[in-house]
């Protein structure tokens, strides 16, 4: 798990050697973004790495659950988050169960793979799922399965995205356009390539 927290800004790069692109071992993951709470939006930028082996585990019959971010199943991650948020990873064997208690203000669940089924409605991955707060929901897995729970504290409004910038106001994106134009976001030590803004 890497969490990057970006903040008022921070710059990143995403390198595989190219050695390892031509003949190394594959990789499976999946990139989320979450939005800040409006006062955290100018917040210090911040990156956090947890072995997989730091994140709790759950596993139950045909149910195993890794705890990325958040509580559930009676575990809590120690990712730090800056509001109220669950990740969780879940495969379930063909016939198994998982519940999704109504803990988190809203939810969701993106199918990966497989077939669920949830309230005697099928769906087949990759689909994403959003549900009425409140529900209690169970969800079966028709075939093995891989999905991901998704929750967390409604936002205060709505959120503008461009490129990779993000902001509930869209003259900060605007501001951040020109800070990267003008070279004024801090460089990652060891990188000089510069990837200029999108023209559109």
């Amino acid at each position: 798990m890497n969490l990057m927290t970006a903040g008022r800004g921070i710059a990143h790069s995403e390198r595989t050697p190219a050695s390892l692109r031509q003949s190394g071992p594959g990789m499976f993951g999946i990139q989320s973004w979450v939005a800040l709470p409006r006062e955290l939006e100018e917040t210090e930028p911040s990156f956090q790495h947890f072995d997989a082996a730091e994140l709790p585990v759950i596993e139950d019959g045909g149910l195993w659950a890794r705890v990325i971010a958040g509580s559930a199943f009676g575990k809590t991650s120690p990712v730090g988050t800056l509001s109220d948020w669950l990740y969780a990873e879940i495969v379930l064997a063909a016939g198994a169960e998982a519940p999704f208690d109504p803990d988190q203000e809203e939810r969701a669940v993106y199918l990966v793979e497989g077939e669920i089924e949830i309230a005697g409605d099928a769906f087949e991955g990759p689909r994403l799922l959003i549900f009425r707060p409140g529900d209690r929901i169970a969800i079966k897995a028709r075939r093995k399965s891989r999905l991901m729970f998704l929750g967390g504290t409604a936002m205060e409004g709505p959120r503008h995205i461009w490129w990779n910038f993000v902001s509930s106001r869209k003259e900060r994106i605007e501001e951040a356009k020109e800070d990267w134009k003008a070279g004024r976001f801090r460089l990652v030590p060891g990188e000089t390539e510069f990837i200029p803004l999108p023209e559109s």
